[in-house]
């Protein structure tokens, strides 16, 4: 499989180590250092050697809308774990399906954090039946993460929104209203991401936690997302695609 990285800083390098261990090969990197060279990667007539298959997008949030749109206007089927620019998400959605593209998309690709999106749906159904549990949401990550909260505390937040029927909205200052969810963010040190979820009643206290102890589970993830991505196009299928799809098919 040939990949085009859009993004080479921490993750990007990383996921350039896992997709070279699988075989894979790295077509171009790109930053923004060398942008214009991304004209390259459209070719579609001779010389075609740096024509990728697939793209992962692991940049910043003011470069990956025009990232995403450039793989979608020239057929590159795109995976893209960027967070920060989603106000723009919809319009991604509908380029792809005018362009009948493949856009794969997740907050976080690490199969263990995709495990714990769905403990986190099924405990905040159960926990419809418990009132006095006021649930909060907590993520700590390294001081040079753009945005908070996280990608992956919004998805967890939304799982709550949808399963708990108390719950309306979130806020990211402490809860001042019983429909409201308190999403807690902290940036210390070189953590590469931890989440919680807490329910606290007057008398105890439920708490589930994912912690990565690396970056490599993300870039994992995002490289067997590339692989699903390709297979799918092979089969002729197009559109807008999550861990969801990819996680049903085990």
């Amino acid at each position: 499989m040939r990949v085009l990285l859009l993004g080479y800083g921490k993750m990007g390098k990383v996921i350039e180590r896992v997709a070279t261990a699988r075989n894979h090969v790295i077509t171009a990197r790109i930053d923004a250092h060398n942008q214009a060279d991304m004209a390259d990667m459209a070719e579609t007539t001779p010389p075609t050697d740096r024509r990728p298959d697939v793209a992962i997008e692991f940049s910043q949030p003011d470069a990956a809308f025009a990232n995403l749109r450039f793989c979608l206007e020239h057929g590159i089927p795109v995976v893209c774990g960027t967070t920060g620019w989603l106000g723009r998400k919809p319009e991604i959605e509908q380029l792809t399906q005018e362009k009948q593209g493949a856009f794969f998309y997740a907050s976080n690709f690490s199969i263990g954090v995709n495990l714990f999106f769905r403990l986190n749906a099924l405990l905040a159904k159960w926990m419809n039946a418990y009132p006095q549990y006021e649930v909060s949401v907590t993520e700590v990550h390294h001081t040079e993460k753009k945005d908070a909260p996280s990608g992956t505390a919004l998805t967890l937040t939304e799982g709550l929104l949808a399963a708990l029927k108390r719950k309306t909205a979130w806020t990211d200052q402490p809860a001042a209203a019983p429909h409201q969810i308190a999403v807690h963010s902290v940036r210390e040190g070189n953590v590469p991401g931890t989440h919680t979820i807490q329910y606290d009643s007057a008398v105890d206290q439920i708490t589930i936690t994912h912690a990565a102890h690396s970056r490599e589970g993300f870039a994992l993830g995002a490289v067997l997302a590339a692989e699903w991505l390709v297979q799918q196009r092979q089969a002729g299928r197009h559109g807008v695609f999550g861990m969801e799809e990819m996680m049903d098919e085990k």
